[in-house]
């Protein structure tokens, strides 16, 4: 249960970070309206409390993992989203990434 929470977590946080950026990215390089970037600032925010809700209380280690999951799904998002293909390497790294993640969280540790 621990761990689909975590990933739950992680999912969120990568959906508001990353949309918060792409909000903010819309609004100043693509030339959409003012307050994309402020919904942006908003769903950063969000990421920042989101992330406090992770079962691990040690906050580096939290984030550090965190940012295999943001490389992740910032490949996925620019896929669904701005017509993104990542090449074989892209992939690879993603995956590198995502097992860095699971040795981070999920290693057994003592007490």
């Amino acid at each position: 249960m621990t761990i689909l929470k975590s990933v739950f977590l992680f999912t969120l946080a990568a959906v508001a970070e990353i949309g918060g950026a792409w909000l903010i990215w819309q609004a100043v390089r693509e030339d959409k309206a003012w307050w994309w970037a402020g919904l942006g600032i908003v769903a950063l925010g969000l990421y920042g409390f989101v992330a406090a809700f992770q079962p691990d209380a040690h906050f580096g280690r939290v984030l550090a993992a965190y940012g295999g999951v943001f490389i992740v799904g910032s490949l996925a998002w620019g896929m669904l989203l701005d017509g993104f293909r990542p090449d074989r390497w892209d992939l690879i790294g993603a995956t590198v990434c995502l097992v860095g993640v699971a040795v981070i969280m999920f290693a057994p540790r003592q007490g």
